[in-house]
């Protein structure tokens, strides 16, 4: 059975999303390529054949530095990824959909193909003080991450998607 690579795209700034990222890394165990959005390139992009997008939902959209790895690898992949599969995960500090809309507009631009319903993982950050502090995530949470990255791998290995 040939491999099938999954790549986990993640951006982070009080560590919420990078928790997530590296528990969905752990579930996928070795089937998985963990790359920050800062990194990711078009050629990592084509490489793979699924993506789980990891980010924080800021000001009622996807964070900037995700937004920002949308932009640079859109177009140059734009017609050569259509039907793989993908998934998300966010962290908002209340609602998260905003977010999460914007990927599921990119995604279908990409004629990406959902694999796994969203997970939103709401901190409850409403202050000033409570958003820009470095967040530490329940073990139910983490395991949310790590189930959809155990199960998205193994979709991958056995050609289900």
């Amino acid at each position: 059975m040939q491999t099938r690579s999954l790549l986990i795209i993640w951006h982070s700034r009080t560590g919420a999303s990078k928790a997530l990222a590296e528990a969905a890394h752990k579930g996928a165990d070795g089937d998985a390529i963990l790359m920050s959005a800062e990194d990711v390139q078009p050629k990592d992009i084509l490489a793979a054949s699924g993506y789980l997008f990891i980010c924080p939902e800021n000001l009622a959209t996807m964070s900037g530095c995700m937004k920002e790895m949308f932009d640079r690898c859109y177009y140059p992949v734009l017609g050569r990824i259509e039907g793989r599969a993908y998934a998300t995960i966010i962290a908002a500090g209340s609602d998260g959909e905003g977010a999460q809309r914007q990927i599921d507009r990119i995604a279908k631009g990409w004629r990406l193909k959902r694999v796994a319903d969203h997970v939103i993982v709401n901190t409850d950050a409403q202050t000033p003080e409570a958003i820009l502090a470095p967040k530490l995530l329940e073990s139910r949470n983490l395991s949310k991450a790590k189930a959809l990255g155990e199960a998205f791998a193994e979709g991958l290995r056995h050609g289900i998607f």
